[in-house]
């Protein structure tokens, strides 16, 4: 593993008083490579060995916390690529063809989320694989060495922003996601989560498609009940799900189908507003603001960032936004975003600006007395990027979110620190508007 020290800093000032600035907390984060080779699309964190410690899941790979130098293979790490190096000479290269390697190639693990599905007190791990094939859980050994039981329990798991999240507010998670043309979620039988999953469709067979991009779950209409986001709009969950009925869809275009999606009341006027990449192979991110016309629910655009540095007001411009997390970084109450460039998404040749350098970003919320809101870029990392799923959470307990993340160029933790510096220093690790940040082109 190679340590360095992230290339730009970010910032939080609380005011004890009118006009009397407190200490200045200045925040760092610390990037950790455990691996350059490609074997998943995501990764996460989870205490695997009840040792108190969160552990680092990335493709066949565990890492132990809180140092990530002990590795397990908890699946079959078997897929290897040929790297012609010469025309007489090539190597074999653990993994999938990634940043080492010259061609466009996909993996065959998306998403990760470690849960202890058989009430053992040993947390489990689910893995969604490549867009229309299957999902599965692997059965923690409790400590024992070697591979780890797979269940497959749910046959086509489509759309590329699936997510694992207590939807049906039964206080257990559900597989949400597209299946065989529609939206629903699949939930297991508890007394017996090995068992193959029962899917509930919630929409009509729109014939979505494996690679459908963009979806995400929030409370739009403030009836305490999640709904379903995606591009062209949102499915209101009904008062009562008996017999699977139909969700009411509320058309709303945002978008050609990007990232995760989240309602949340960004300029605090009590409505959940939606959060959205515009596009996941170009350019484009946005929030929509709610409001009402009578009991008529409507959406104003407000872009943060699109395809032109000028669309930013600090000059902040990536393309490949293929995922987002919704986290309060700085502890001011407010949740941020923490996104960044999926870099080599359709590989070397594929998408716009698809050789810029490989960034993650937290943009912080600062709301406004006019209601108005501003997103400000703090630049985290320029050599990793995201993947499909980026988590941001505390992972070495110090109350501070960090950053996990599995894509071609490797698995990646940037671990998050702060220090109180003068309020010159402050100053200068503010960004500026009109600036174009570290790491980006204008």
């Amino acid at each position: 593993m190679r340590k360095a020290l992230a290339s730009a800093l970010f910032v939080l000032a609380a005011v004890l008083a009118p006009g009397l600035a407190a200490a200045q907390d200045v925040h760092t984060f610390t990037r950790i490579q455990l691996s350059d080779q490609f074997w998943s699309e995501g990764a996460s964190f989870g205490d695997l060995n009840n040792d108190g410690a969160n552990d680092v899941i990335s493709g066949p790979w565990w890492w132990e916390g809180p140092e990530f130098k002990a590795r397990h293979e908890y699946y079959p790490a078997t897929t290897t690529f040929q790297l012609k190096l010469g025309p007489m000479t090539s190597v074999t290269v653990p993994g999938f063809e990634g940043t080492l390697g010259k061609e466009n190639k996909y993996s065959n693990n998306f998403f990760v989320w470690a849960y202890d599905f058989n009430n053992d007190k040993w947390n489990d791990i689910l893995i969604i694989g490549f867009p229309g094939q299957d999902t599965s859980w692997f059965e923690n050994p409790k400590g024992k060495d070697g591979h780890w039981v797979r269940h497959k329990i749910f046959d086509e798991t489509d759309n590329e922003s699936p997510t694992f999240a207590d939807l049906t507010g039964d206080g257990k998670p559900e597989l949400v996601c597209i299946t065989k043309g529609q939206y629903g979620y699949a939930e297991p039988d508890w007394s017996d989560p090995a068992k193959p999953w029962t899917f509930h469709a919630i929409s009509p067979n729109n014939k979505y498609g494996n690679f459908t991009h963009g979806m995400g779950l929030g409370d739009v209409n403030g009836d305490k009940r999640l709904d379903l986001l995606e591009k062209d709009g949102w499915w209101e969950q009904p008062a009562s799900r008996a017999s699977d009925p139909v969700w009411r869809f509320h058309p709303q275009p945002m978008g050609t189908g990007g990232s995760q999606m989240f309602a949340y009341d960004v300029n605090g006027d009590g409505l959940n507003d939606i959060i959205t990449a515009l596009t996941a192979h170009a350019f484009g991110l946005a929030w929509y603001e709610q409001y009402r016309e009578g009991s008529e629910i409507k959406f104003r655009e407000h872009i943060v960032m699109n395809k032109d540095p000028k669309d930013n007001p600090y000059g902040v411009k990536f393309s490949e936004i293929h995922a987002i997390a919704l986290v309060d970084m700085d502890g001011d109450g407010l949740k941020d975003l923490v996104t960044g460039k999926r870099f080599w998404s359709h590989g070397r040749t594929g998408d716009p600006d698809r050789n810029d350098a490989a960034v993650v970003y937290w943009f912080k919320l600062a709301r406004n007395a006019d209601k108005s809101v501003d997103f400000i870029p703090y630049l985290v990392d320029n050599e990793s990027g995201v993947g499909t799923q980026v988590v941001a959470g505390d992972i070495n307990g110090d109350g501070l979110p960090d950053i996990v993340i599995g894509n071609k160029r490797g698995t990646f933790v940037h671990l998050h620190q702060k220090k109180t510096v003068s309020r010159e220093e402050w100053q200068k690790a503010q960004p500026k508007r009109g600036d174009t940040q570290p790491g980006q082109s204008r």
